[in-house]
């Protein structure tokens, strides 16, 4: 049998990169989708990798995009055995001072970018007869954060999520999300300076009961997880990699 194939979105980010790194150490060949950088970010993987990393350039919201990348790692691979879901924006904004177009974006590329993807693979899930799914999304799904636009969008991606299962499970496909909490990476370094950076960690740490915070690398050992044989029989569900602090009230 050949290696299976894992696609991962937002590839080359360090979350991307991360999930990325854990699932060919764990034998997937894996495509990297991202708007800039896939091919620079696969190259750099595919030094210790060789022949098992793929670059695409591609824009999870545009859907002719997201046909013509699926398309690319059919006709290299002729498989997709796995779909990662970790293409995502969060720009800052209040309800009261947000533009509409921040909005649309945040739910383009956070929803709506999720739900293409899964339809573009169905077709080859559907010829291989097996498949799974795993998105990305956040604790704020929960308790809410900084940005309504972000929030909603991760709320959004549970409950697509729930109605996907249903239609995916005949197919022999399990879909599932990831919710992290706070993680140090330039992803979030949007919120703030270095020194907002570092007191809004210490925020996080202090309200974990176990007081630390999460690392890209113990979101992609859950996301690695998802994917195996071992969580064959789950779908539909939530897994919080959130360090406990899902149990928390908002953290600003």
């Amino acid at each position: 049998m050949s290696a299976p194939v894992a696609v991962v979105t937002g590839g080359a980010g360090a979350m991307g990169t991360a999930i990325a790194t854990v699932l060919l150490g764990e034998g997937y060949r894996v495509a990297l989708l991202d708007r800039r950088d896939a091919e620079e970010a696969a190259h750099r993987l595919a030094r210790a990798h060789e022949g098992r990393v793929l670059g695409v350039a591609a824009d999870v919201s545009d859907e002719g995009s997201v046909r013509a990348a699926i398309e690319r790692v059919d006709a290299t691979w002729g498989r997709v055995d796995a779909l990662v879901n970790n293409a995502g924006v969060e720009p800052q904004h209040s309800v009261e001072a947000g533009e509409l177009e921040t909005w649309q974006t945040t739910l383009d590329v956070n929803l709506t970018g999720a739900m293409l993807m899964i339809k573009h693979c169905i077709p080859l899930w559907r010829r291989l007869g097996a498949g799974r799914v795993v998105s990305v999304g956040s604790r704020v799904w929960l308790g809410g954060g900084s940005t309504a636009s972000y929030s909603a969008s991760k709320a959004g991606l549970v409950g697509m999520t729930r109605a996907a299962c249903r239609e995916l499970g005949p197919l022999g496909v399990t879909a599932n999300v990831v919710a992290p909490s706070f993680v140090r990476t330039p992803f979030n370094a949007v919120k703030g300076d270095a020194d907002h950076i570092e007191d809004y960690a210490g925020r996080f740490a202090a309200a974990s009961p176990l007081g630390t915070l999460v690392e890209p690398v113990d979101v992609a050992h859950a996301v690695a997880f998802l994917l195996s044989d071992r969580a064959r029989a789950i779908t539909g569900e939530t897994l919080h990699v959130a360090a406990g602090t899902q149990l928390a009230p908002a953290i600003t």
